[in-house]
């Protein structure tokens, strides 16, 4: 039996910009759901976009990029026990509906209802000790991490789904040229998911010691965004243009930068566009130069069991995701963490938070 204390550490989000670190009781699992305690949680952009722009009610323990060990099951749980290392998605839909039938998976009502939480309304929990998981994700969202493989590399199989969904969506063939731009940790893995394809990747960045991480991944194509990224895209390509932009930052000035940058008949992926508004883009490059402005969001179930092979056999084969963690906080120092994340810097990459720091 693992010892389960009644009451735990989490990073609490209370209104805009407020986020505690407060004492909260371990959370009851029912018949079906399991008690995961967390080793490392990743600091995602939603997360952030969440706690800045008060998009949901408070209070809140966010957090979603998770790995742990089993700590309980609830009764009638036969393919996970005690002690048991996993991962958990917070997000399974229900495989009937509409949008299911139609692999639309991140429009399902299901879906959207999260399926894992620490206290209060479930919003992931991993900024916590103790994670409660539902039991439709336990039957098909928790994934067991093999002996040999760090936690810290197994929290990166939702996001890598994430990245893995919008690279499958374009297609890539072997003789189409790709530019991501940003070099985050979520532009890092799409550039490396669709240099796997065999097309030929540029990757955009302000910083080098961005450009420096991509390139353990093999990305070699850097460009200076401070530069004429569309020029040298054009240039890599005998002035036509790359086939695809995936644009991986947030900021609207950015599609009109990926519209330009593609050929016509090209691509615009946008990854990061999760903010409401209007943006600027020609609508006679959408008709006239028949370019594409399409966008992909959140996971897909139906590449689970890729993914997670990918990951979990990646680690020692050259897709050692670790190298992307550039800092690693407790979870009493999980405001700091989610303030640098917020305030991205040159040497800052994945920020994971791990209570037993």
């Amino acid at each position: 039996m693992m010892e389960v204390p009644k009451t735990m550490r989490a990073a609490v989000y209370r209104g805009v910009n407020d986020v505690r670190v407060e004492t909260i009781p371990v959370p009851e699992i029912g018949p079906g759901e399991v008690l995961v305690k967390i080793h490392t949680c990743g600091i995602c952009g939603t997360d952030l976009k969440k706690i800045h722009t008060g998009s949901h009610s408070a209070p809140r323990v966010f957090g979603h990029e998770m790995a742990g060990t089993i700590a309980a099951v609830g009764g009638g749980v036969t393919d996970f026990a005690i002690g048991d290392r996993v991962m958990a998605y917070h997000h399974i839909p229900c495989g009937e509906c509409y949008y299911c039938r139609k692999q639309t998976f991140a429009q399902c009502e299901t879906y959207k209802k999260v399926g894992c939480t620490a206290a209060f309304m479930p919003s992931g929990g991993g900024f916590a000790e103790y994670i409660r998981v539902m039991d439709w994700i336990v039957r098909k969202g928790l994934v067991k991490i093999p002996d040999g493989v760090p936690f810290e590399q197994a929290a990166f199989i939702e996001p890598v789904n994430t990245c893995y969904k919008a690279v499958e969506m374009l297609a890539l063939e072997p003789d189409e040229t790709v530019l991501v731009i940003g070099q985050g940790p979520i532009g890092i893995l799409l550039a490396a998911l669709a240099k796997r394809t065999g097309a030929t990747v540029l990757t955009s960045d302000l910083y080098g010691e961005r450009h420096a991480v991509a390139a353990k991944f093999g990305l070699d194509r850097p460009l200076d965004a401070r530069g004429d990224v569309v020029a040298a895209a054009k240039a890599a390509t005998d002035g036509r243009g790359t086939d695809v932009a995936l644009v991986a930052v947030g900021g609207n000035a950015l599609i009109t930068l990926a519209m330009n940058a593609i050929r016509p008949g090209g691509r615009v992926m946008l990854f990061a566009a999760t903010q409401h508004g209007e943006a600027p883009f020609d609508p006679a490059a959408v008709c006239m130069d028949e370019k594409t402005l399409m966008g992909s969001y959140s996971s897909s179930v139906a590449i689970n069991d890729e993914v997670a092979q990918l990951v979990l056999n990646g680690y020692g084969m050259g897709f050692d995701l670790t190298q992307l963690i550039s800092h690693r906080f407790s979870i009493e120092d999980a405001v700091a963490a989610i303030d640098l994340a917020s305030n991205p810097q040159p040497d800052s990459m994945k920020i994971v938070i791990q209570p037993e720091l």
